[in-house]
């Protein structure tokens, strides 16, 4: 009774037929027939075209694993070319910020040179210099000419519209 459900109850005489718990599969092979040769001959190109096939899938497959690896090589170069310009960014903003501060001290150093205290003060000090009195004043009288020169007659005005002959003739009379 152990193939039976429990809880059911049969009510009639004739006993159930047990039911296996699978099914087996039946496999169908082919009937063998007198003709080696051309079975042989069928069953051996269905394995080369079996083999075939086979191959191809198998060089499908490793032609995409390979174009995934390039793919995955090139994302990996193109972040680490990305990388090494952030870092190339970086060094040279901190370079930027090293020489703005440079030029802002040698900015206050200069204006502090230029003042006119310290300028006035460095003459007395290293130069032993002296500011003016009135009697190191001279002065100096100048005429009222004019010194200015007029142009003289002897620059010669040419016509751009002479012609060649024209041209000539104007040079060997300036040359004599």
């Amino acid at each position: 009774m152990a193939g039976y459900p429990k809880n059911r109850y049969q009510y009639e005489t004739s006993p159930r037929k047990l039911e296996p718990e699978y099914r087996p599969i039946k496999k169908k092979y082919p009937k063998k027939s007198t003709a080696k040769k051309t079975d042989n001959k069928k069953t051996t190109e269905n394995k080369k075209q079996n083999k075939v096939i086979h191959s191809k899938g198998k060089v499908k497959a490793i032609f995409y694993v390979a174009v995934f690896f390039v793919v995955l090589f090139v994302i990996s170069y193109r972040n680490t070319l990305i990388s090494e310009k952030y870092s190339e960014l970086k060094q040279m903003k901190s370079n930027l910020a090293t020489i703005e501060k440079e030029n802002e001290q040698i900015k206050v150093n200069i204006e502090s040179k230029t003042n006119l205290g310290t300028i006035e003060k460095e003459a007395k000090e290293k130069l032993n210099m002296k500011k003016l009195d009135d009697d190191q004043t001279i002065y100096v009288n100048l005429d009222k000419k004019d010194y200015v020169e007029s142009a003289s007659d002897d620059v010669v005005i040419e016509d751009e519209n002479l012609n060649i002959f024209e041209k000539i003739i104007n040079l060997i009379q300036n040359i004599f």
